[in-house]
């Protein structure tokens, strides 16, 4: 009975281990994205997004992957600071939910703005790489 008191234990820790290295992983890539969105690193944004992505921001834009990307490239939108005050991962088998809230300055349009905003995303690990797949955002006051 020890025994097999022993080996569960051992394995429910393994498990416990892994998603929470995945979750880690996880929120450094999500804080990362935001980077890439500084810094116009479109290449690395373009590996992240899942060709299915909806990307869903504050205003009520609601964009695909091809829509973020031109936005990027044209500097329609630029992002120039992301300060992520919390963000929590969440791990369901081959999906991670992350829920966070932050201040994001930029230019839209030639219009500098700075809003706090909830948000979630989503990833879904896809041949072994984590894809952001939907994100949606609303502001707080």
């Amino acid at each position: 009975m020890r025994s097999l008191t022993l080996v569960l234990l051992v394995t429910l820790s393994t498990l416990a281990f892994g998603q929470s290295t995945e979750a880690e992983k996880v929120n450094i890539l999500h804080k990362q994205k935001f980077e890439w969105l500084i810094s116009g690193k479109v290449d690395s944004l373009n590996a992240l997004l899942a060709a299915e992505v909806n990307y869903v921001h504050s205003n009520g834009w609601i964009q695909n992957r091809e829509e973020v990307l031109a936005d990027m490239k044209s500097a329609k939108l630029q992002y120039k600071a992301v300060e992520v005050e919390d963000a929590q991962v969440s791990i369901l088998e081959n999906t991670a939910i992350v829920t966070g809230r932050g201040t994001f300055s930029g230019v839209m349009n030639g219009t500098a703005f700075s809003v706090k905003l909830l948000y979630t995303e989503i990833y879904v690990k896809v041949l072994g790489s984590w894809k952001l797949a939907g994100r949606h955002a609303c502001k707080l006051p």
